[in-house]
C-alpha cells in the first residue's frame, strides 16, 4: 500500500518545473493529483512553453497515481471556483493536500533595476500571478479541507529567511508567499489543518535548462556560464520534500513554518534523482554571506 493511495491532492502550476514534479511524486505516492495550469495541448499560455499539463497528468498516471489535468487560470476567480467544484463533486468532497504552485513570473522580474525605474505595471501584476492567485485558490478550496477537518497546504516559495531577494517586486511576491502560510497556519489550526512554506534551492527547471541551453543530460555543462549551478538541484528534490511531508503523521508541528529542501532532506533523508543530496542553504552561506 502506497502511503498516500486513498488521498486527492491538488497541484497548481503544475505544467512544468516544481509543480510538475510534485504532481508525479505525489502520484507515484499513490494520489490522485488534479494538476492545473494555462498550458494545454494546442493552447499554450503566455509563457509559451511546450510543456502542457495534460502530459503532467500523464506522467502522473504512468508512476502510478490518477492524474487529472484542468485547465485553470488562477488569477481568475470563475475558473477557480470551478475547478473546486469539479473537485467536490468527483471526490465527494474529499481535498487532503493544495500545492500552491503558481508562478508565471519569469518575464515580470527586474533584476538590478531600482523599483522607482522598473515597469509598474509588470510589478502589480507579478503579485497578481505570483500571490493573488495563491490566495484566490485558497480561498475556495480550504472549506473542503475544514469540513473534513484535516488537510496539508504548501505554498511553494524561494527562499525562508527575511534577507532581501534583489528585485523589489520578486522580493514582495515570495515574502508574502511565505506570510500566506503563517496566516493561514493560524487560522487553520484548529481544524487539523497544515500550512507552510517551501522552498526550493537553486531550481534546475526546463526553463533554466534552456536557458544555458543545456539539457538535463548535460546540465553540468552550464556551469562555466554560472558557478553556482554547480550546486542546482532538480525539480524532483522539493518534490520529494513535498512527498515526505505530506506522509508525515506528525506534520502539524510544522504548521507556519518556512521550509526548505536544504533543511528537510536531514530530516527526511531523501535526494535528488542522481542520489545527491544538494544543500543551497549550506552553499549560499559560504558563499555570499562572507562577501
Amino acid at each position: 500500500m502506497k502511503e498516500l493511495s486513498g488521498k486527492v491532492a491538488l497541484v497548481n502550476g503544475a505544467t512544468r518545473g516544481a509543480g510538475r514534479a510534485i504532481a508525479v511524486e505525489l502520484g507515484e505516492a499513490g494520489a490522485t493529483v488534479y494538476v492545473t495550469g494555462r498550458s494545454t495541448i494546442g493552447q499554450p499560455s503566455a509563457m509559451n512553453r511546450q510543456e502542457t499539463i495534460e502530459e503532467t497528468a500523464e506522467l502522473v498516471t504512468a508512476h502510478g497515481g490518477t492524474g487529472i489535468a484542468v485547465r485553470t487560470d488562477h488569477t481568475e476567480i470563475e475558473q477557480v471556483e470551478k475547478l473546486v467544484r469539479q473537485i467536490d463533486t468527483e471526490q465527494n468532497g474529499q481535498l487532503d493536500i493544495l500545492v500552491n504552485d503558481v508562478w508565471g513570473g519569469d518575464p515580470l522580474v527586474q533584476f538590478g533595476v531600482k523599483f522607482w525605474e522598473q515597469d509598474l505595471a509588470k510589478g502589480l501584476f507579478l503579485q497578481k500571478q505570483a500571490v493573488h492567485s495563491h490566495i484566490i485558490t485558497s480561498w475556495h478550496a480550504v472549506p473542503l479541507m475544514v469540513r473534513r477537518k484535516s488537510g496539508l497546504i504548501i505554498e511553494i516559495s524561494d527562499g525562508i529567511s527575511a534577507k532581501y531577494r534583489g528585485a523589489f517586486f520578486y522580493d514582495l511576491a515570495k515574502s508574502a508567499v511565505n506570510r500566506l502560510a503563517l496566516a493561514q497556519a493560524e487560522e487553520l489550526r484548529e481544524f487539523n489543518i497544515t500550512a507552510l512554506a517551501l522552498s526550493p534551492g537553486y531550481l534546475r527547471s526546463e526553463a533554466m535548462l534552456d536557458h544555458f541551453k543545456v539539457s538535463q543530460s548535460n546540465w553540468q555543462d552550464a556551469i562555466t556560464q554560472d558557478e553556482h549551478f554547480a550546486q542546482s538541484e532538480t525539480p524532483y528534490y522539493v518534490a520529494r520534500a513535498v512527498r515526505a511531508l505530506a506522509g508525515d503523521q506528525n506534520i502539524m508541528s510544522k504548521s507556519g513554518l518556512a521550509l526548505a529542501t536544504w533543511t528537510l532532506y536531514k530530516e527526511y533523508g531523501f535526494t535528488d534523482l542522481d542520489g545527491s543530496q544538494p544543500d543551497w542553504g549550506a552553499y549560499a552561506r559560504e558563499k555570499f554571506e562572507q562577501q
